[in-house]
């Protein structure tokens, strides 16, 4: 069960991610990146950030890849904005989200 300063945190990071991300979509090879999820431990040390990347292809394991690498710099970025409101910016791991894909893919099944 998340706490209420579990959610806001996930929220405010949420919003924060996804700006940071639509500033540099040149960098991820003009890739459309959304953050869709953002999970906090209890501790608010470690946030889960799920990304949906379209267009998704072979090249949006490539994108994932490259978001990877670049954490320390897209956390370092993260703490320049909301260093006033926490005093631990969380350790970032991305995943991808592969929600749309599971829902295309049920409706594919139900339309045959």
């Amino acid at each position: 069960m998340e706490s209420t300063r579990q959610k806001k945190i996930s929220r405010m990071l949420q919003k924060e991610l996804g700006s940071i991300f639509q500033k540099k979509t040149a960098e991820f090879g003009g890739k459309i990146i959304t953050v869709t999820t953002v999970r906090i431990s209890p501790d608010l040390s470690i946030a889960k950030v799920y990304l949906s990347i379209y267009p998704r292809k072979k090249e949006g394991d490539e994108t994932l890849n490259n978001i990877r690498y670049q954490t320390s710099r897209i956390r370092n970025e993260l703490g320049k904005i909301v260093r006033r409101q926490l005093r631990i910016i969380p350790e970032l791991n991305f995943f991808e989200d592969d929600s749309l894909d599971y829902i295309n893919n049920i409706d594919n099944l139900l339309n045959t």
